[in-house]
């Protein structure tokens, strides 16, 4: 088992605590990722469980023919997706999200990207949104991965970290009322890092933008 492989293994099951169920079901924070020295990064569940806004509206504007969201949460980028006509799948390691995404009328499935995904190699636009640059606690190994399952030329959108830091820690799903999950690998890059971490991968950037204090960064797979 490869390191990405072992990493996604226990993010997995860190995702699949009861702090992240309980705010999926209700549609309600807090929530936290807490890092071992008590830093708390919020999440922001509410917004991942209402429509699509006007600053994820700009990036899937920007996708191309068939869409693959990676990390989709409750889904609600895989429903607009699928209201502007593309082809959309998501994935997820939390079968509560991928539940709530397919009661929205969206196609999901529970799956992480380091297993054996539909259609690889085919997938002409990737998401990695709402802070899943972090997904198993290396950049340079997701985005290796990501150009493993992308078309020739395909279109990677990235969310950054909205601070310039490029980071690897150890964190757990907090509610901020004393109900902790376990322990996992996660990162936060921003967009210098994201770049550099991209070309390593494979992917060029070939635009960046700001939405609504969120930070984004437009990749084109460059590898054959």
């Amino acid at each position: 088992m490869s390191t990405a492989e072992s990493t996604l293994g226990h993010g997995t099951v860190s995702w699949r605590a009861d702090p992240y169920t309980d705010a999926l079901r209700t549609g309600r924070g807090p929530l936290f990722l807490r890092r071992h020295d008590g830093w708390m990064l919020p999440l922001e569940v509410e917004r991942w469980c209402a429509r699509a806004d006007a600053a994820d509206m700009a990036v899937l504007r920007r996708c191309e023919r068939a869409v693959l969201d990676i990390g989709c949460g409750p889904g609600r980028l895989v429903a607009a997706l699928a209201a502007l006509g593309h082809r959309v799948l998501g994935i997820d390691v939390h079968p509560a999200a991928v539940a709530r995404t397919i009661r929205s009328g969206g196609s999901a499935m529970c799956r992480s990207v380091f297993e054996g995904l539909p259609a690889e190699g085919r997938w002409e636009t990737t998401l990695l949104l709402d802070g899943n640059i972090g997904i198993g606690g290396d950049p340079e190994a997701l985005l290796r991965r990501v150009t493993e399952i992308s078309a020739p030329g395909g279109l990677l959108l990235v969310e950054a970290a909205s601070a310039d830091v490029d980071e690897r820690v150890q964190v757990r799903v907090d509610n901020g009322r004393g109900c902790l999950g376990a322990a996992f690998p996660w990162a936060r890059a921003g967009v210098p890092a994201v770049e550099r971490h991209g070309r390593a991968a494979g992917w060029t950037a070939v635009e960046e933008w700001s939405a609504q204090e969120r930070r984004f960064v437009a990749l084109r797979r460059t590898t054959d």
